[in-house]
């Protein structure tokens, strides 16, 4: 039976006895019936033990034998739950020495995921918890934080939700730095065992914090975490891709768009109305804009549900497909409230045409699209604007006008509306503040578009206003000069309102985009606004003085998974910034981006790929070499993804993969001819035989072995696919100028590489047994009176080992047999003892790759 003695007084004995634990451990696995009980009743407290050790070394070194053991599964579940947590949660008591308590916090999260979710749950979890309140050491605090996602993950949403994010939320506000660094770290795994509406409205805002966090190094980390954090958003049921776009029918894409909106979560305290969607049948086919501005607008989710209207911002958006809109048009007669108000109805003797064109203006886009107005007091803003007096008739109409399922949204003069930007502006760093300065700004200009258009619309203004019974209320008298359109001002038609939310002429007068407008077109309803705004602003040479130097570097590095996330509708939003990223002075962004266009080419689908991605691909195959070997590693997964005319465009391009900035760069050169391989199935036999021979015959004369190895393999496959070519000339052209070029080089390194060319199309089986008898064997057969050993060794090696093992030679009889028979006998007999050695014998390694590593590496 085997014993230790626990007693060991020197350190060192110690720590080299629990080095040895583990395999001491094994052994008593395999030998489990000989000893069924000597690991856990003997070693097992030894280890267990000396995690309180007094010695530093001792207790790192017991510490990595119990993991290894937890990973091995050499402990039994019950002996984990008997012997090992409860010592681990006693090392974690309040009175327990700071440094082993820092330790054993460690080990119980790196075990976690080891023992499981049970047991993790019920012996681990709720020590975990207090320790991640542990008020007088912040290393304990620290380990939580940089370990919580793992725990996370092992107990699952539920557990995470309930007893681990109030902690997470506490440690990411902790005083310590490092606290808070270790959680942005993390930030990440924690989302992902959240659920999407905690994420949204949790994390997304706990988030935002860290990244604005008073210490670099924790908003540095922090942006290192956006991205992945970002891409935790992607919704599963809508993130198949599909490159060919053409390829989906319409009704495939249609169902694909309404099950997209139905997955989108939208948040509690928003209700998007079906009066919100435009009926108008002008723009049925047409992308249809929703607003969200919840994230913006603190106030709205204090509001309950019935009184709670979308806010107003053109530039939050959702896209819908012609059929979901149309759908949710059908359905607002049955969604309207009931005690709406009917001012601008006409009375009883309304026509059919009348009361179509008022449905039309009633739900017109542009009063849904701009922005909510404050509530100002009307019947005073009428006297003080027209200078006129309410007229005492008809007391009982209304003075103002609602929209239907919205609260009171009144007229507001440009001047109320200039004093309350200005009232703001001193608080512009609130987010909340900034919000309704955006929001009130876009009302802003909208009143002074109306105000250009006035002039040329006061004709046709004043004739819908007839038509719909505006001139019979005297207490809505409207000064048009100084006011904001009401929902009665049906002046302006669908086409008018959705030129003034697209068109940008209309709102600038020079081409070029005003700060709201480039803002606006980098909205999407995917993520939470505010972080893809945070992760865009990484390009900012700013950002790289105040947070990381290779800020950049890491924007660009997560971008593939952003663009998942947001899906190909929004790469608008996303465009700018990788174009940005694409011209950084720093190689090591573009070459980020070099390695992953392939990526972003099949989340973007064939026609943004063609418009968006093939002139940076383009720049990329002129950079440093640095760079192109990035988009040389993948470049058949790129090609292959264009569409054939483009794609033969590059065919002139691939020779200058062949020059390089540093000529003893061979790496580059052998990864052009695996990647040639590949491309030969993207072009015809034409294009492989004018463009892709040249290449592949100077890469088979390449100074370097390693990439003379890799060429052979591609220009055997290169005969394989011109001679199932028909009719199959241009194998046959390639084949007497392999014998040409290289069966009949002056230099033996030439003679040598058409052996082994050779030898990998009789391995591969790229040509038909009596084919290559015809056109390749007679002229490697009159290599046997080369004068170089070399060849003739490789020529044995072929023969006997590759050509002879053919069926076709095994049981013909005929002419060719005899002459490679006559050819070993030759050999048999040659000069060369080594020569005699491979045309007598099999070596005992017939691997080719081993032939031509030891016989071509001395041709270096």
């Amino acid at each position: 039976m085997l014993q230790v003695r626990t007693y060991l007084t020197e350190p060192t004995v110690r720590a080299e006895l629990m080095e040895q634990v583990p395999h001491i451990a094994l052994f008593c696995q395999e030998n489990r019936p000989s000893i069924p009980y000597a690991f856990s009743k003997y070693l097992l407290p030894i280890v267990v033990r000396y995690l309180a050790d007094q010695n530093n070394q001792v207790r790192k070194t017991s510490q990595a034998a119990l993991l290894a053991l937890l990973e091995q599964e050499l402990i039994e579940r019950f002996d984990v739950e008997t012997k090992v947590c409860p010592v681990l949660i006693e090392l974690t008591a309040p009175d327990s020495n700071d440094d082993v308590k820092t330790e054993a916090v460690a080990i119980m999260c790196k075990m976690a995921p080891m023992v499981g979710k049970d047991i993790t749950e019920r012996l681990i979890l709720p020590r975990f918890c207090e320790m991640c309140c542990d008020c007088r050491m912040f290393h304990v605090r620290k380990v939580c934080a940089a370990n919580f996602g793992d725990i996370c993950s092992v107990v699952g949403q539920q557990a995470t939700e309930e007893m681990l994010l109030p902690r997470f939320f506490q440690l990411c506000s902790d005083n310590v730095w490092g606290v808070r660094k270790a959680c942005a770290e993390c930030f990440m795994a924690v989302s992902c065992a959240t659920c999407q509406e905690i994420r949204r409205t949790k994390l997304s805002a706990l988030f935002i914090n860290l990244i604005s966090d008073p210490s670099r190094w924790v908003r540095q980390a922090a942006f290192q975490s956006l991205g992945p954090f970002i891409s935790t958003f992607a919704n599963p049921s809508s993130s198949g891709q599909y490159f060919k776009e053409e390829s989906k029918s319409s009704e495939d894409t249609s169902v694909e768009d309404k099950n997209r909106i139905r997955d989108q979560e939208v948040p509690e305290d928003v209700q998007i109305r079906p009066e919100d969607v435009s009926s108008d049948p002008s723009i049925s086919n047409s992308s249809v804009k929703l607003e969200n501005m919840v994230e913006d607008h603190a106030e709205t989710s204090r509001k309950s549900p019935g009184e709670i209207s979308v806010p107003v911002d053109s530039s939050l958006l959702c896209t819908l497909s012609s059929e979901s809109h149309q759908e949710a048009a059908s359905n607002e007669n049955d969604k309207k409230p009931a005690n709406c108000k009917s001012a601008l109805r006409p009375e009883g003797g309304a026509s059919s045409p009348d009361s179509a064109l008022l449905d039309q203006e009633l739900y017109n886009s542009f009063h849904f699209w701009r922005t909510p107005l404050p509530e100002i007091d009307l019947d005073i803003e009428l006297e003080q604007g027209s200078g006129n007096t309410p007229s005492p008739e008809r007391p009982e109409e209304t003075s103002e006008v609602t929209v239907p399922g919205s609260s009171n949204i009144t007229m507001a003069t440009r001047k109320e509306l200039e004093e309350m930007i200005e009232n703001l502006e001193p608080h512009i760093d609130d987010p909340d503040v900034k919000a309704q300065v955006d929001v009130l700004s876009a009302a802003l200009r909208a009143s002074r578009l109306d105000a250009r258009e006035e002039a040329s619309d006061a004709e046709n203004r004043s004739d819908v206003q007839d038509e719909l019974g505006v001139n019979e209320l005297p207490n809505c008298k409207i000064n048009h000069d100084a006011s904001v359109p009401l929902i009665s001002d049906a002046v302006e038609n669908m086409d008018s309102a959705l030129r003034y939310i697209h068109n940008d002429s209309d709102l600038s007068t020079n081409s070029s985009f005003s700060p709201d407008e480039e803002r606006r077109s980098k909205v999407q309803d995917v993520v939470p606004q505010a972080l893809l705004d945070q992760y865009l602003s990484m390009t900012d040479p700013s950002r790289a003085q105040t947070v990381d130097t290779e800020i950049a570097k890491h924007c660009a590095y997560s971008l593939p998974g952003v663009a998942l996330t947001l899906g190909r509708q929004n790469w608008h939003c996303l465009r700018e910034t990788y174009e940005t990223l694409a011209s950084d002075m720093q190689w090591k962004v573009r070459r980020t981006l070099a390695f992953s266009i392939h990526e972003l080419a099949v989340i973007l689908g064939d026609q943004l790929t063609a418009a968006d991605l093939v002139p940076i691909f383009n720049g990329f195959l002129k950079d440093l070499d640095e760079v192109r070997i990035g988009v040389l590693k993948h470049l058949h997964d790129f090609l292959k993804l264009l569409h054939i005319d483009k794609r033969r465009e590059y065919l002139y391009q691939l020779q200058e993969f062949l020059v390089t900035d540093n000529s003893r760069n061979w790496r580059f050169r052998a990864e052009l001819a695996e990647q040639l391989i590949l491309l030969l199935e993207l072009y015809s036999p034409r294009d492989v035989y004018d463009y892709l021979r040249p290449i592949a015959l100077n890469l088979c004369a390449d100074k370097v072995s390693s990439v003379r190895w890799i060429s052979y393999k591609l220009v055997s496959e290169m005969v394989k696919k011109l001679h199932m070519a028909t009719p199959p000339t241009f194998g046959v052209d390639l084949i007497n100028e392999l014998v040409e070029n290289f069966g009949r080089c002056p230099k033996w390194s030439g003679r040598q590489a058409f052996v082994f060319v050779c030898q990998t199309v009789i391995e591969d089986d790229c040509l038909p047994m009596d084919q290559f008898a015809v056109h390749l064997m007679p002229h490697l057969l009159t290599l046997a009176n080369d004068r170089v050993p070399n060849v003739r060794v490789l020529l044995a090696k072929t023969l006997r080992q590759t050509l002879l093992e053919k069926e076709y030679f095994l049981t013909s009889a005929g002419c060719h047999q005899e002459a490679v028979e006559q050819t070993i006998v030759a050999l048999q007999m040659d000069q060369d003892s080594d020569v005699k050695y491979f045309a007598s014998i099999h070596p005992a390694s017939t691997k080719i790759s081993d032939d031509a590593m030891s016989t071509a590496s001395s041709t270096y």
